[in-house]
């Protein structure tokens, strides 16, 4: 397809161009994770082009960018939401990925994901499923992250509907948001919402599912999302945003009395910080 027919060499292997594709870093503050971020996105079977947002340019942020040849941008930050549109501002591909700055990506998920979009031309995002890793140790798949597996699999049974995506979404989020590809030519005028701290990629999908389009969905588990006590997760759930978040977009879904309900069974999931 257009904008794979480029091919260079590097350290003896053929490697493939998608001039379509933009992964955009957003990096915040200090991280240790940042530079393995990096890494995994310059070692993808599929190459793109890679940039790098911050809210916080700090000189450690723009040393990384210079030392790996990746053009850097920052803008006003404003939360998480905020800074995730602020970064895709500067996105002219066709199709981007949000890399958050301690995740790390599997080589073959930029090359599994987009083969997958390019099937059809109505895809709005794709994604692949996940793992966790925590003190430098990959989580075995608990009972939360088999739930969210089991979950992406039945969304994928009717890709193109909006009445069983939300039927699905429902009952909790399992898509991880590090995981998404989005479709920018199909996505006009879509912003993240700029007020929520945690449920924002919930509420992205939520919103999305209205455009006419569908989800694609890679089983391979092909980004790490690494737990650690200063992510953002891990902060949101401690000063208990995340329930407030996550009981609103239940009741988007349901009555009151049924988002209750299970909001006191998702309560119980973060405590996997899932």
């Amino acid at each position: 397809s257009r904008g794979l027919g480029d091919v260079y060499k590097r350290q003896g292997r053929t490697m493939l161009i998608n001039q379509q594709h933009t992964w955009v870093i957003c990096a915040y503050g200090e991280s240790e994770y940042l530079e393995a971020c990096i890494q995994s996105l310059k070692n993808q079977t599929l190459q793109s082009q890679i940039i790098c947002y911050s809210s916080t340019p700090l000189d450690s942020i723009k040393e990384l960018c210079q030392r790996y040849a990746i053009p850097f941008y920052t803008k006003q930050g404003g939360g998480i939401g905020k800074d995730w549109n602020n970064a895709m501002s500067f996105v002219e591909t066709k199709y981007a990925t949000i890399a958050h700055q301690d995740d790390y990506y599997e080589p073959d998920y930029a090359e599994k994901v987009l083969a997958k979009m390019e099937k059809n031309q109505d895809v709005l995002i794709g994604y692949s499923d996940y793992f966790e890793e925590k003190d430098g140790h990959k989580i075995p798949a608990n009972t939360n992250l088999k739930i969210k597996t089991l979950m992406l699999k039945t969304m994928n049974l009717f890709p193109a509907s909006h009445f069983w995506r939300n039927r699905v979404m429902a009952f909790g989020n399992p898509i991880c948001c590090p995981a998404v590809t989005y479709n920018l030519e199909k996505l006009k005028n879509f912003y993240f919402d700029e007020g929520m701290k945690v449920s924002l990629d919930w509420y992205a999908w939520y919103k999305i599912s209205e455009y006419k389009g569908r989800f694609v969905y890679v089983s391979d588990k092909l980004m790490c999302h690494r737990i650690h006590e200063e992510s953002e997760t891990s902060k949101t759930i401690a000063d208990n945003t995340r329930s407030k978040e996550d009981l609103y977009m239940y009741q988007l879904f349901w009555p009151k009395w049924i988002a209750n309900i299970l909001m006191k069974q998702y309560v119980k999931s973060q405590k996997t910080n899932g």
